[in-house]
């Protein structure tokens, strides 16, 4: 039997709370948990006419930090199997800073391992295509293993900066 499944929906923003469609509750966390400063809110939210998750804060580098990030577990228990898919489809509006997206694996046991990949969040609504293949490890000797996903992440990270990034619909494409 082949699968007409054109995508696979993580979230399509209908809520307006911080629990996503695939059952599970966005979060933030910030550099804190390492002793960092940055800090960070989610809150969801309507820009231009859309639904969405709105990431704001402020990114420090004092005391070794550099993050504020929403993450998403992609399953409730166990390993989301991806290989179907290509990658990940964002709808995102920004403030024109360059962002994140982290994968998180099975293989990523240490809480700074991911695999990583940048974009550049508009101040318009875009819809973003990133391919698995662009995902790049960072700290960890692994390839992306993307039958065996966890979490998924969108992150302001590495530069003092401030965060205001606009979440929208979330998805993996074939």
């Amino acid at each position: 039997m082949t699968k007409n499944i054109t995508e696979l929906i993580i979230d399509d923003r209908n809520s307006n709370t911080l629990h996503a469609s695939n059952g599970m509750d966005w979060r933030v966390i910030s550099d804190t948990v390492m002793g960092g400063v940055s800090s960070g809110k989610l809150i969801p939210t309507e820009t231009n006419g859309r639904h969405c998750l709105r990431l704001t804060g402020d990114v420090s580098l004092e005391n070794n930090g550099g993050f504020v990030q929403a993450s998403i577990d992609l399953l409730s228990s166990g390993l989301l199997d991806a290989s179907d898919y290509s990658g990940i489809e964002i709808e995102i509006y920004g403030n024109g800073e360059v962002y994140n997206l982290h994968l998180r694996t099975e293989d990523t046991r240490i809480v700074w391992q991911s695999y990583r990949t940048s974009f550049h969040a508009l101040p318009h609504w875009q819809t973003l295509r990133l391919r698995f293949d662009d995902f790049q490890p960072y700290r960890i000797d692994k390839p992306l293993d993307i039958m065996k996903l966890r979490r998924l992440g969108v992150v302001a990270i590495g530069r003092e900066m401030h965060a205001d990034v606009c979440i929208g619909r979330l998805s993996l494409f074939r």
